[in-house]
């Protein structure tokens, strides 16, 4: 006989954890702006994954899986996702746009999943897509205005893209791994898929960087290193241990709605720490990559309904 873990009432202390998660992963696009300021974005990178690291390499254990999975998702997500997304932030990205644009990993999970494990696609996804499709067109109209004096560039808006599609490529990775080890512990995969950039991180870092910033971390402001410790220590770690928590205690379908609320903190942190502003067709992007996100998850139900 075996037993659900799973409940469908959240907790006082699961709602907080949900908070905090959404805060955290919302937060993070400020921290980011706030290390870039002072490090390069191959040294942030490698900075925030020895943090990851450090100390709890030390303690915890490897995953009992594949090593082709670890190294897998640690290129994907670690110098994939987040070396585009850092890219991105220092030649013309704010944080609040990053925070709803990197949203758009859901979709391109969707289309790799079609694509490469033949997984069906439904009509509210197909919605959804639509939708988000529409919204980047109205980031992408900014460009096309004379004179226009948006905190995005075409490369940022590229590259934060990019970023959002090799998130989607570590979603896969981490699907078809999970696969593979029916004890799956995510802690100890975060943790050990961490270790893989670091390496890769700091020879783009030599190859590309300006010889005369290779240094400048050694001088480097208390901030920027409270701020890579928050990535790879609370965002990184925390945050997924606390959301992975969650998807063990409920079904997907009650934690996932939660996901909503990071571009929100995002965006609000951005106009309040950073003085981010944002136009009228930024707005309508963000009210459409929002929709379609509504629409995928939420969309199902109402049209299941519809055909009865």
């Amino acid at each position: 006989m075996t037993t659900n873990t799973t409940t469908s009432t959240f907790s006082t202390r699961d709602l907080l954890s949900a908070l905090i998660v959404v805060i955290i992963w919302g937060t993070n696009f400020v921290a980011m702006k706030v290390g870039l300021r002072n490090l390069t974005p191959f040294q942030m990178g490698a900075a925030r994954y020895v943090f990851a690291v450090l100390p709890l390499i030390l303690f915890v254990k490897p995953p009992k899986l594949p090593a082709k999975w670890v190294i897998a998702y640690g290129l994907s997500q670690g110098v994939g996702q987040f070396g585009f997304l850092f890219l991105s932030l220092k030649v013309g990205m704010s944080a609040s746009l990053a925070s709803v644009i990197l949203q758009t990993q859901v979709f391109f999970t969707a289309i790799f999943g079609f694509m490469l494990l033949k997984e069906r696609t439904s009509r509210a996804l197909l919605a959804g897509l639509t939708l988000a499709a529409l919204g980047l067109g109205c980031f992408a109209m900014n460009f096309f205005e004379s004179g226009h004096t948006s905190a995005i560039t075409p490369g940022g808006f590229a590259l934060c893209l990019t970023g959002a599609a090799m998130w989607a490529v570590s979603n896969i990775v981490v699907r078809q791994a999970q696969k593979t080890a029916p004890g799956f512990d995510v802690i100890s995969f975060m943790v050990w898929c961490s270790l893989v950039p670091i390496i890769p991180f700091v020879l783009l870092s030599l190859t590309f960087d300006d010889p005369a910033t290779r240094w400048q971390w050694v001088g480097a402001p208390f901030t920027t290193w409270i701020a890579v410790a928050y990535l790879g220590w609370m965002a990184t770690i925390l945050g997924y241990a606390m959301w992975t928590r969650l998807l063990k205690r409920h079904p997907v379908n009650r934690v996932a709605p939660f996901s909503l609320g990071v571009p929100v903190a995002g965006i609000t942190s951005g106009m309040l720490i950073l003085g981010d502003t944002i136009n009228g067709w930024q707005w309508t992007g963000i009210a459409l990559i929002v929709a379609a996100l509504i629409c995928t998850m939420f969309g199902g139900r109402w049209l299941d309904r519809r055909a009865l």
